[in-house]
């Protein structure tokens, strides 16, 4: 119509109004429900916050053999996840001679999924190292464990706040295991890893808070971590004078076993997803490695070596891939050069997270809530790119997701730095992840 009266041009112009400021709002904020638009604001409220926190954690050394330090950084995490409403154990672990292992709890809704939420409170840098010190620059915070795990534990605790301010969190039914000793585990595992394990069986979905992979600039989901199992070899040769080496007397002495050994490792081993280290070698007329790497060797360029020891690591993607690994070297190494002999042992190890369907549709679950945040889908991350983690002890029997924590660079070395702004990125992922699936049916 040419001329429209006074009131409808004026309600024509509020409803204008209103369809631009519609439009003008973010599609990713059209597609949270106001539960999750909390969450993402109380992440981003509670920045300053979480990243103080950080800078208390790091500045608590909690290196994993500082049994003392690590008691200390449980204490800080359950003053965090007590106000939450979790009921919060210390499990001591002076039977493998670590400080122990923090366990909180909360009970939500009946029948509803279990999530397993996994960190660490140690790191590598022992009190002696030289690197002890939170310092912020800028986007940017370097310190022992800033990212690894410390990092990780943040992210937790903001997701949770988020989900308490949201209303989300009364339901939910949550375990968080963190771990003393991930860096260098007590043994036997059967101690050290038997809450853990026992966790896993409850759960309906296992989130690892160790830190996010940038891959190519984009942010990466990991369905997969990798085993990590260390080995000892022992070669022992008939010592003499070295212008009788390789005869039919004396053979080809200790050192020279052990690099053959060594040798068809690199020739023999090679498979998809599978790497193998030598991390130390010593020999001699006596030669030694202790438990902490330490070499001593000695001998003189005309003895016959009686000696030869090397450490390593080896890593896979299966139980399949190790027990077919592990026969392999063990059938190199029993084949021996005349005039010697040699031993392989093995440890413990950590165990492989094999990349399975239930693994997969979690990342799924995870890019769903990218969608709606507005945030690029992650893809699957190649696991030769992540190392071992605690999460490979649940996840044989539970759908398993890693990396949830932040970003961070130079990780296990002073100068390890974490990217700050990553923190909130994470924790709305994690906040929103986990208010989904804790509302589901449980299958157990």
């Amino acid at each position: 119509m040419k001329h429209a009266p006074r009131v409808l041009r004026r309600s024509l112009a509020r409803s204008a109004a209103i369809a631009a400021a519609l439009f003008a709002v973010p599609a990713a904020a059209q597609r949270l429900s106001p539960a999750e638009a909390v969450m993402a604001r109380t992440v981003d409220a509670d920045y300053d916050r979480s990243v103080a926190l950080l800078e208390r954690l790091v500045n608590q050394n909690s290196g994993t053999l500082n049994l003392d330090g690590v008691t200390k950084v449980g204490t800080m995490l359950r003053a965090e996840l007590e106000p939450l409403g979790f009921t919060v154990t210390w499990k001591p672990m002076g039977a493998v001679e670590r400080a122990g292992h923090l366990i909180a709890v909360h009970r939500g809704k009946p029948g509803t999924k279990m999530l397993l939420l996994i960190g660490h409170l140690d790191t590598v840098f022992e009190p002696s190292s030289p690197f002890q010190t939170f310092v912020r620059k800028g986007d940017q915070a370097e310190g022992p464990g800033a990212g690894d795990d410390k990092g990780g534990m943040v992210v937790i605790v903001a997701a949770l706040r988020a989900m308490q301010a949201a209303g989300t969190l009364k339901n939910a039914n949550i375990e968080v295991h963190l771990t003393g000793d991930e860096e260098k585990s007590g043994s036997p595992h059967s101690i050290a890893r038997a809450d853990l394990i026992a966790a896993g069986k409850r759960a309906d979905a296992a989130l690892d808070f160790e830190g996010l992979v940038i891959d190519g600039g984009r942010d990466m989901g990991s369905t997969a971590r990798r085993s990590a199992i260390d080995w000892r070899i022992t070669a022992t040769g008939k010592t003499g004078h070295s212008s009788l080496i390789f005869g039919p007397e004396f053979g080809d002495g200790a050192i020279n076993e052990i690099t053959r050994i060594l040798a068809a490792f690199r020739k023999e081993l090679p498979e998809p997803n599978l790497t193998f280290n030598t991390g130390v070698i010593a020999g001699g007329a006596r030669a030694t490695i202790d438990e902490s790497g330490t070499a001593s060797a000695g001998g003189k360029t005309n003895i016959i070596p009686a000696t030869a020891v090397a450490v390593g690591d080896f890593r896979t993607l299966s139980p399949e891939q190790t027990a077919r690994v592990r026969a392999k070297m063990e059938a190199i190494v029993a084949a021996h050069a005349p005039g010697t002999d040699a031993r392989i042992s093995f440890g413990e190890g950590y165990p492989a997270m094999a990349p399975t369907a239930g693994n997969q549709a979690l990342l799924a679950r995870l890019n769903g809530v990218n969608r709606d945040l507005g945030l690029p889908e992650m893809p699957a991350l190649d696991p030769l790119k992540r190392g071992a983690g605690d999460i490979s002890f649940v996840a044989a029997d539970v759908d398993s997701l890693a990396g949830l924590g932040p970003y961070s660079t130079g990780d296990h070395a002073p100068g390890e730095t974490v990217d700050l702004p990553s923190i909130r990125r994470q924790a709305k992922r994690a906040a929103l992840l986990m208010s989904r699936l804790s509302a589901e049916r449980s299958a157990r």
